[in-house]
């Protein structure tokens, strides 16, 4: 989960998700993996410095939809996915996976 908030309460809210995926990948005995925002960014638009708007547009032309992704959670959650999917390509090129 990378979130940070400077909302008390949502903040605890995001610890608590954190924990529970955490807690989940530990019993599959899977690894967690983070990206910073601008590895999403490059990953995504090209641009570590991208903004927001650019992100959505990008993600929309990437998995063909018809309108940007909404709310902003989703939309950052499937670029957090496309940036993954990027990463695991380019590890399993390189025979690391």
């Amino acid at each position: 989960v990378l979130c940070c908030s400077k909302n008390g309460t949502s903040g605890i809210q995001v610890g608590q998700g954190r924990g529970g995926i955490l807690r989940a990948l530990a019993q599959k005995v899977l690894q967690p993996v983070s990206y910073t925002p601008n590895q999403v960014k490059l990953s995504v638009v090209g641009y570590g410095g991208a903004e927001k708007k650019q992100v959505m547009e990008m993600t929309k032309s990437i998995l063909h939809l018809t309108k940007l992704p909404r709310p902003d959670d989703a939309a950052d959650a499937l670029a957090l996915a496309i940036c993954h999917g990027h990463s695991r390509q380019a590890m399993r090129y390189e025979g690391l996976l």
